[in-house]
């Protein structure tokens, strides 16, 4: 396949990357708004998205670290990751301070691990994978899940102690490298696939779709069943990012990797219409919006007073709204600058 072909076939991971971000937008405004639990169909809609377009975006990192790898020597890719997941640490921490589900830190660690693992063989990582998930497991019944939490306002206490660090790290923060790790390595096995083929994106999207609908169905059949003999069972057969289950990550998984074969799938289609340079700008400069979204998006709610008691139409129309704005910034900027604000204070920092 020509060079040419296949780069324009992979700006599909910067469609994708898009669409995870405008997931992640609407989840965390319906969080901060205060939407309440309805079985509407545009609730439905946001609660599918929860869990699912931070996964998909992990495993873009993943996959992105993957491909970046095999075009740079090995000990520049880990100076240069390092380096980032410092810089991501350091931006990941004050934010926690302004939003407390922020997953720029939990970034920094997955950087951390995976530029070790990416000698390691495909097979060696699929059993890492499964590993993170009966680890996860087996930590449910050692340690209390609800350490910490207070879910009715979602505030976790003692995050800055060093227990309280530690655990909600690796066990049960909002994405905990215990399992949460895997969606990064799941995106480094992705990225030794031949992405450029129409028949690779067709598998992903059908297996993707299959796990995903598999995850629902068995979580939908075992709940009630576990329920009856103890209510606390039925929240291991759950595909609720809180806690991340093994039922969990396969629909996180399958809704990741349908949603990246179907964006490279169509790519060229959409690259022919000029839909696709819409999109990828802002696509290439999440980590500036993430940030936006939190800043400028979530500010301007608190001035309008928009947090809390909101109903979900409030929060998707506000999602929207900021998903648009975003869109637009990144199209202009694109015009004179390679990479977002941040993306850039990062390249000079950190290489």
């Amino acid at each position: 396949m020509p060079e040419s072909k296949s780069v324009q076939r992979l700006t599909g991971l910067d469609l994708a990357r898009f669409l995870a971000f405008c997931g992640m937008v609407i989840v965390n405004f319906k969080i901060v708004m205060g939407v309440g639990v309805s079985t509407s169909p545009l609730d439905m809609f946001a609660i599918a998205l929860e869990g699912r377009a931070a996964a998909t975006f992990i495993v873009l990192a993943g996959l992105g670290l993957g491909l970046s790898s095999t075009y740079r020597d090995r000990n520049h890719t880990v100076s240069t990751t390092l380096a980032r997941s410092a810089f991501l640490l350091a931006v990941g921490l004050l934010n926690m301070m302004i939003f407390e589900a922020d997953i720029i830190h939990y970034y920094a660690f997955y950087f951390l691990f995976g530029v070790y693992l990416l000698t390691y063989s495909t097979k060696a990582l699929c059993l890492l994978i499964v590993i993170l998930n009966l680890a996860f497991m087996a930590l449910l019944f050692i340690v209390d899940y609800e350490a910490g939490w207070d879910f009715t306002t979602f505030a976790y206490e003692g995050f800055w102690t060093p227990t309280g660090f530690i655990r909600n790290l690796f066990y049960n923060g909002w994405h905990p490298v215990i399992p949460w790790l895997g969606f990064f390595v799941l995106g480094v096995v992705l990225s030794r696939l031949p992405l450029t083929r129409t028949s690779t994106q067709i598998i992903l999207m059908g297996l993707g779709l299959a796990a995903l609908l598999f995850a629902e169905t068995s979580a939908t059949i075992a709940q009630p069943l576990l329920a009856d003999m103890d209510p606390e069972l039925a929240e291991l057969a759950t595909t609720s990012p809180l806690p991340p289950t093994p039922l969990y990550f396969l629909a996180g998984s399958g809704a990741a990797a349908m949603v990246i074969g179907l964006c490279l799938f169509i790519a060229p289609w959409l690259e022919k219409t000029g839909m696709l340079k819409l999109v990828t700008p802002a696509g290439r400069q999440t980590l500036t919006l993430y940030i936006a979204h939190i800043l400028l998006g979530m500010g301007t709610l608190e001035e309008l007073g928009l947090l809390g008691n909101q109903s979900i139409e409030n929060a998707l129309l506000a999602a929207f709204l900021f998903c648009l704005a975003a869109t637009l910034y990144a199209l202009l900027w694109a015009r004179h600058f390679k990479a977002g604000p941040i993306e850039t204070l990062m390249r000079k920092l950190a290489g």
